[in-house]
């Protein structure tokens, strides 16, 4: 089956093409045409833009389901979801808890992956349980522990192999030599929920670590004396910064400073959504918390945020619409960055001739239009 998509723009990961075909052959990419190289089925998109589909590398739950349920047809729920957030491309991601549970998940989401129907499973991301009281945000410390390579192993087993990232906290013990092995492993390793200082933090980078986990939350700050964590995401090489831009996170104005220093292409957008994402108001529960939803934010009691309701499609409009982003710009923070800090840009994030045709449209205020999955529209807004 071969079909062609018309449109004005198509985001490319290196360019943007303007008005053309993207040809699309039995549900995978194919080549980009200024004219219509032969009559051919057409879909039109006159007036909007193509652009690669979303991918959420943090994202703990949707439409009242959490990855920490245990559940795999929450999973299955929550991948059919995420279509209507542009997202085609995601890592489940745990929280800290017990190593039973966390073996329990690891094996539920390993055998989910080839049974969803929406958004496809990458992959999974560990967030903890290798972290610090400190900055423990709604993770349990009660858990929490030094680096395990033993543990760790368990649940890339239990898993498939599929644990493609794990957040820890640099300053933990031990933590350079779990680096180093699982890194070259090819597992991303990601810092944060620390009390790290410039110096602790760029020991674990230079041993392998390249991510920073939600930047400028769960984190030392940054100060003129001890740069702290963000002095280290925003002065170290070759490392990506996690940023939720809903809003409330993060401050647009500080957002900036993030993208100005380090560019676009270091930050990968994310959501950090929970299982009230996509639902109402009301009270709900985070791993093993009381959370409470209401005016856009996720709270504890004691009104601490606590993960968010953010749906990625509203991110990468949110950066435009803030002036921090052109289009094509928020597109590659919202998909082939996310892919490259997690190394499954092999897989998705961009629009290539031989991948899997999962894409999106959007209208030019950078609302979305429609989900693509494998060629067939799955969502229409």
């Amino acid at each position: 089956m071969r079909t062609f998509i018309k449109a004005d723009k198509f985001f490319y990961h290196s360019t943007t093409k303007t008005k053309g075909y993207l040809e699309i052959i039995d549900g995978k990419f194919g080549q980009h045409f200024k004219e219509l190289p032969e009559e051919a089925n057409i879909i039109d998109h006159s007036g909007q833009w193509i652009a690669p589909g979303l991918v959420d590398t943090h994202i703990h739950g949707y439409m009242n389901h959490d990855v920490m349920d245990n559940d795999a047809e929450g999973i299955k729920v929550m991948s059919e979801a995420l279509l209507a957030c542009g997202v085609t491309s995601f890592l489940p991601t745990t929280l800290t808890s017990s190593r039973e549970l966390l073996t329990k998940v690891a094996r539920t989401l390993g055998e989910v992956k080839s049974e969803v129907t929406g958004a496809k499973i990458q992959g999974i991301y560990f967030e903890g349980p290798f972290f610090t009281e400190e900055y423990k945000g709604a993770q349990n410390p009660s858990y929490f522990g030094d680096p395990d390579l033993e543990i760790f192993n368990e649940w890339q087993e239990a898993s498939g192999g599929i644990i493609k990232k794990i957040a820890l906290a640099p300053e933990r013990k031990g933590t350079r030599d779990f680096v180093e092995t699982v890194t070259k492993e090819g597992v991303v390793v990601a810092l944060g929920h620390s009390n790290a200082t410039l110096e602790e933090a760029t020991e674990i980078v230079d041993a392998g670590a390249s991510v920073f986990v939600h930047a400028f939350n769960g984190m030392r700050g940054l100060n003129h004396r001890e740069p702290g964590m963000v002095g280290a995401l925003m002065t170290l090489e070759k490392v990506f910064s996690e940023l939720i831009c809903d809003g409330h996170h993060v401050h647009p104005q500080a957002a900036e400073v993030l993208i100005d220093k380090v560019g676009h292409e270091h930050i990968a957008l994310i959501t950090d959504c929970m299982m009230a994402g996509g639902m109402p108001d009301g009270d709900y529960i985070l791993g093993e918390f009381p959370v409470v939803v209401k005016d856009g934010t996720v709270r504890m009691p004691e009104g601490n945020l606590a993960g968010s309701i953010l749906k990625l499609k509203e991110a990468i409009k949110n950066v435009v619409d803030w002036e921090l982003a052109k289009p094509e710009e928020a597109v590659l923070m919202g998909s082939y960055v996310p892919a490259l800090s997690c190394n499954i840009a092999d897989t998705c994030g961009m629009i290539k001739a031989g991948r899997d045709a999962d894409f999106i449209v959007l209208n030019p205020d950078m609302t979305l239009a429609a989900t693509y999955l494998d060629g067939v529209k799955r969502y229409n807004a």
